[in-house]
């Protein structure tokens, strides 16, 4: 079968052939893969970047998609660390980690929604007590994941939704998706202040930037909380700007600050398997606005040098 391939972390993935996967345990199956999207998180499987890298080539990226079983039930699945990812003709699915779906379900859109939604809306539902009417900040709002962990913020029960962004564009836009406030971290001289006035009495932080970004937010809001009483819980989910941040260490004593992270690992497999049924419909119902633009498998190498310029969600499909 064909699949994309990468054989050196230094280069895209290459349209090649490859081994038929073989199903072995009880609940195992192959299934025809009809959607995979590229998302940060497969650029940094295939770079080797990412922290669950053990450094295994070749390897086929891809860490979920939507396919269809050998029942021909079409199903959202999400694999494990594996060396023969989701960007192929077919992939082996543990039916423990997937979600069957509606017949009419759009592969498509929910391949596109799935990944960047289902991180805002595990660290809400899964890394914090977050309730409705609780007000959320999202840190990095103008990237894929954060314009919709806006959505998610606000689809969830927020009260308001701050976001941070350096696209003054994109911040504009957000505010038709559930943004209440726009923060312009590309306007040094006055996002200081914005960040103190927003942040003043936000409940929960989704950062997705974490580096420089995230000290520099944290001397902002840190000194101007209007009840230092009040639980502030910092996510770290994503790390664009930097994976490492020199966090003030004021900061983790005047106020209840809490600093956690949302993804693999911190996140047990049944938390997240249990989420994917309830947002797989949000997500099917195009409830969140999400642009995908589909690309052929054949053209793997074109997708990988688009993703860094477009916002568009592209998601290939054999």
């Amino acid at each position: 079968m064909r699949a994309a391939v990468v054989s050196a972390f230094d280069r895209p993935p290459r349209y090649e052939d490859v081994d038929e996967p073989e199903a072995s345990g009880p609940d195992e199956v192959v299934v025809e893969v009809l959607a995979a999207a590229l998302s940060r998180r497969v650029l940094s499987q295939a770079d080797g970047s990412h922290y669950t890298s053990d450094g295994v080539l070749p390897l086929v990226p891809g860490v979920d998609g939507v396919g269809r079983d050998p029942e021909g039930r079409l199903r959202y699945f999400v694999l494990p660390d594996t060396t023969l990812g989701s960007m192929a003709e077919r992939t082996l699915v543990d039916l423990r980690r997937s979600v069957e779906l509606p017949e009419d379900a759009d592969p498509v859109l929910v391949a596109a929604g799935m990944n960047p939604a289902m991180s805002s809306w595990v660290a809400l539902r899964r890394r914090t007590s977050f309730a409705p009417g609780q007000k959320v900040l999202v840190l990095g709002a103008t990237g894929s994941a954060g314009r919709i962990a806006v959505q998610v913020a606000r689809d969830l029960g927020a009260s308001s939704v701050v976001a941070v962004g350096r696209d003054p564009a994109g911040l504009a836009r957000l505010a038709a998706a559930g943004a209440d406030v726009a923060v312009d971290l590309s306007l040094p001289e006055t996002a200081a202040a914005a960040l103190a006035e927003a942040g003043a009495d936000v409940d929960v932080v989704l950062d997705y930037l974490w580096g420089e970004p995230t000290a520099t937010a944290l001397r902002a809001i840190v000194p101007a909380r209007a009840d230092d009483d009040q639980p502030l819980t910092w996510i770290q989910i994503g790390a664009v700007a930097g994976l490492e941040s020199p966090i003030p260490s004021a900061a983790l004593r005047a106020t209840r600050l809490s600093i956690i992270g949302s993804g693999q690992g911190s996140v047990p497999l049944r938390d997240i398997v249990a989420e994917l049924r309830v947002l797989a419909v949000e997500v099917g119902s195009g409830r969140f606005a999400i642009h995908p633009r589909v690309v052929p498998l054949r053209e793997v190498e074109r997708a990988w040098a688009e993703l860094p310029s477009t916002t568009d969600r592209l998601v290939l499909v054999p």
